[in-house]
């Protein structure tokens, strides 16, 4: 054992508060040159100690926040039209993207699975008509990034940074491509709540894909909980296309305005909405589609969007 490891232990508060695992830092390699460009290059990278949370917030806590605080998510509140030219006024109304899987034809893009519905919000997961009965201990969803920082900063705790997610999420393995090891279903387990087989995004059942409530599955390394598959996940940090190896040799980070420029996309020149990093994959995630249940993989989202399949946890300072 290394004396820095030593010196972390001995560090080490004897225990965390409730529902939150200590993640004790390290070096690590962080991204993949093995899958999708964005995660690349691979490279080293380190994180101090934090305390996370073991499992996404779920509805029951983030509806205590509401309860507490009266807070409005994005997805309940009227659009600004001025944040977005050129949509009709008549579709500027409250609501949030819910997945509608197809039972036959080919896989046309996007277009053809996600909807975006009128009054679907957290307290709505389909839309109207939908609710929370059951679904307590279900990941929230339709939270922006706005929302998720808002019930961190009362919980007393923030979003974590990409890297810090990252490191969790590998729960103390080293150069595996998933959370667990290096197959996806060892022994033909499945070890986490990810797209359930078949062609996506073909689904014959009578319920569409969705959350499952937190846990199901074995805890990682770090004895945190749902860190692939089930929901994506906010962080702190703003999105740029690839990784930038050696961010300290170029005079250190860059300045929050530039970082923020950068994540705006290039292909939407005419929506100037910046994107932060999404982690962990979600429910939707299948191995013919999108392999993104693994701890590098990573996906830009636009600030004040939502959807059915977006949740996120908080970490504190250790």
């Amino acid at each position: 054992m290394g004396f820095r490891r030593a010196l972390d232990i001995f560090l080490a508060p004897k225990g965390a508060p409730d529902g939150m695992a200590l993640v004790p830092g390290g070096t690590f390699v962080m991204g993949s040159d093995r899958f999708y460009p964005e995660e690349r290059p691979a490279h080293p990278a380190r994180v101090g100690r934090f305390l996370m949370d073991r499992t996404p917030v779920t509805n029951a806590r983030f509806a205590a926040f509401v309860a507490a605080t009266e807070y409005v998510t994005v997805a309940e509140r009227m659009p600004d039209p001025a944040r977005y030219p050129g949509v009709a006024a008549d579709r500027l109304v409250p609501g949030s993207l819910v997945f509608a899987p197809r039972t036959e034809g080919p896989n046309r893009g996007p277009a053809d699975w996600w909807r975006y519905v009128p009054g679907a919000c957290w307290r709505h997961p389909r839309g109207p008509g939908s609710d929370l009965d059951g679904r307590a201990d279900h990941p929230v969803v339709h939270v922006a990034h706005e929302d998720a920082a808002a019930y961190a900063a009362w919980a007393g705790k923030r979003l974590p940074s990409e890297a810090e997610w990252e490191f969790a999420a590998r729960g103390g393995l080293k150069a595996a491509d998933y959370a667990w090891g290096a197959e996806l279903a060892p022994g033909g387990r499945r070890m986490a709540h990810i797209w359930p087989g078949g062609p996506f995004p073909l689904h014959a059942g009578e319920t569409p894909p969705g959350t499952a409530a937190v846990g199901l599955h074995p805890a990682n390394g770090f004895g945190l909980l749902d860190m692939i598959g089930n929901v994506w996940e906010w962080t702190g940090d703003w999105y740029r296309v690839r990784h930038k190896a050696a961010e300290g040799a170029a005079g250190g980070q860059p300045s929050c305005c530039a970082a923020r420029a950068a994540s705006l996309d290039p292909a939407q020149p005419g929506l100037p909405i910046p994107r932060k990093v999404l982690k962990g994959g979600s429910f939707l995630c299948a191995p013919d589609f999108c392999q993104r249940y693994r701890p590098a993989a990573r996906q830009p989202q636009m600030i004040d969007s939502s959807s059915c399949h977006i949740g996120f946890r908080c970490v504190s300072d250790a």
